[in-house]
């Protein structure tokens, strides 16, 4: 892994080839190691170690970028001369105002050198536990055990310049039996965190308790989302328009709807990088420090997130959530975090007369973005309530439901939250008990 002092060099270096009239260098090292297993095996132990050098290039508001994971004087230079070449060859974007000018950033509290240094060994003796306890119970055992850490440089020719560090340690465990599935994961900056032994008893009692599963009829249901469901919604509802370009460009469930109500009166949602409980850097991918922003707030839509190129259009300022370049999703929050309720999982359970338990969701698309309408699949951990209880497990179910209309029917809110997610869109979030929820198939598992 680099350190600070080389990123910074590099950048300058790189900058100083350019002759456009703004550049900008955006450095990623990666160094991050997987650890698979499957059929209560390890079959894979992987190491990647990489490096991207994107150079971001403007010629009379002409953009081109070019990127190269290859460091060395000659691979540096045709980088940035092909960027300059793409950017003169291109018609002038008359919305382009600048790149940003240098603010101050202040450092981040998400990287962990344990975490960066955790050895196959390491990682090779906590999947050992995992497969020892479901071998206990009959059970066979899937899933991915990965650590690592990140280096983000970015500089430009304005005097921006901001490199950080960011670890991660992530372990997803699956159990299978013959014919159910138990699923869970942890994910933390800090690999010391991870307990092998407990998520693997949460995934173990799921696939334990959903043997021999039923099949219900697809129809309205009262349901309970574990975290890692709730995760999954509300990734999906990131995607669906709250980056500012998507407004701009009226594909956004947030458009005509500012200051008005779009879901219940209980769910506050915003994104905050520099917030503990989650993985972030503390500048975006322009070197923009990061700014919490509140997207909804009681119910009510207040904002979306800016990159500097959608700020400008509006005559605002950056929020910082600009993505790498080249970038045609626009800017978008990645650290969502959803207001805590004052109810528990079990107290969920316990309301529900007749409803169904989910633990996450999986092969998820999106039908209509502006009406958040997405269909997907229950997935590992799909279990019938009746009468306050876990009855059995049933067969998992497809659903095709708006988003916005799910949040706006949360009757509980748990008051634990989670970190889900991947390394991308992250998500600190609650578990949710929705009155309504719309299943339109069933599956044969």
């Amino acid at each position: 892994m680099m350190t600070r002092d080389e990123v910074a060099k590099m950048l300058s270096r790189t900058l100083a080839y350019s002759e456009a009239d703004q550049t900008e260098i955006v450095l990623v090292t990666r160094d991050f190691s997987l650890t698979r297993f499957s059929n209560s095996h390890i079959h894979q132990n992987v190491v990647e170690r990489n490096i991207r050098l994107t150079v971001r290039a403007i010629v009379n508001k002409k953009i081109g970028c070019a990127d190269t994971n290859s460091l060395d004087e000659s691979s540096i230079k045709e980088t940035v001369d092909l960027a300059l070449q793409i950017a003169r060859h291109r018609s002038s974007n008359p919305d382009f105002v600048s790149l940003p000018e240098r603010v101050k950033v202040l450092g981040g509290t998400s990287f962990v050198e344990d975490t960066a240094r955790v050895d196959p060994e390491e990682r090779a003796q906590a999947i050992s536990v995992i497969i020892s306890k479901a071998s206990k119970n009959n059970l066979i055992v899937a899933g991915a055990f990965s650590t690592g850490a990140i280096t983000v440089g970015v500089a430009n020719s304005l005097g921006v310049e901001a490199i950080d560090q960011l670890s991660e340690a992530s372990l997803s465990v699956v159990t299978m039996s013959e014919n159910s599935s138990g699923y869970a994961d942890f994910l933390s900056k800090d690999v010391k965190e991870i307990n092998p032994e407990a998520i693997a008893d949460i995934a173990i009692e799921k696939a334990l308790r959903g043997k021999n599963p039923i099949s219900i009829d697809p129809g309205i249901y009262s349901v309970v989302l574990e975290q890692s469901a709730v995760a999954n919604l509300l990734g999906y509802l990131s995607f669906c328009g709250l980056g500012a370009l998507s407004v701009q460009e009226g594909r956004s469930f947030m458009c005509q709807k500012f200051g008005q109500r779009i879901t219940g009166e209980n769910i506050t949602l915003w994104d905050d990088a520099l917030d503990e409980r989650t993985l972030g850097l503390p500048f975006d991918f322009e070197g923009v420090p990061k700014q919490k922003v509140i997207l909804i707030e009681d119910g009510i839509a207040e904002n979306v997130v800016y990159d500097s190129y959608t700020a400008h259009k509006e005559g605002k300022k950056s929020t910082g959530h600009a993505l790498p370049p080249p970038n045609i999703h626009g800017p978008l929050p990645s650290n969502l975090f959803l207001e805590v309720g004052n109810s528990s999982l079990q107290e969920m359970i316990s309301s529900t007369e007749k409803g169904i338990l989910i633990t996450r969701f999986h092969y998820l698309n999106v039908e209509d973005p502006v009406k958040t309408i997405l269909t997907g699949m229950t997935r590992d951990g799909t279990f019938l309530i009746e009468k306050g209880k876990i009855k059995r497990g049933i067969k998992n179910l497809r659903f095709t439901q708006s988003i916005l209309e799910a949040l706006s029917k949360a009757e509980m809110i748990s008051k634990d939250l989670k970190l889900k997610g991947d390394s991308f869109i992250l998500c600190c979030v609650p578990a949710l008990k929705l009155s309504k929820f719309n299943f339109t198939g069933i599956t044969e598992s």
